[in-house]
């Protein structure tokens, strides 16, 4: 069975600083690429930033490019979101995912080719 826990949500004031993990069990990250999504309520999900099954390339929506940086640990099965400058309309719940390596990078921003989802982790900016 495959899990997606995410951890390191909470209230920050804007400028602050974050750091959200996911780790996986009845998966291997290194096997799949990885993306972090948001979803403010009445909103629909948006992708935020993603990393290839390699770690070799990585995708940042325009909104997080320059304050979000995502990352994967191998040796943990595990990958980060580490946000910097958090501005209020960061405020959502983040979720991780996992999609199959085989599918087209050109689609990876897109939340319906993953097929694994955290339970999502609540980050909230105040300004």
């Amino acid at each position: 069975q495959v899990q997606l826990v995410e951890s390191g949500g909470g209230s920050v004031r804007a400028g602050g600083s974050l750091r959200l993990s996911c780790v996986a069990s009845g998966l291997t990250f290194t096997r799949s690429h990885r993306g972090w999504f948001r979803q403010a309520p009445g909103n629909v999900r948006e992708f935020v930033a993603a990393i290839s099954w390699s770690g070799a390339n990585t995708y940042y929506a325009d909104s997080v490019r320059g304050r979000f940086a995502i990352s994967g640990d191998n040796a943990k099965n595990t990958v980060v979101l580490q946000m910097n400058s958090l501005k209020y309309e960061d405020t959502a719940v983040y979720y991780c995912a996992a999609a199959p390596p085989t599918i087209n990078r050109a689609t990876i921003t897109d939340p319906r080719q993953y097929d694994y989802w955290g339970q999502g982790t609540q980050v909230t900016v105040s300004s």
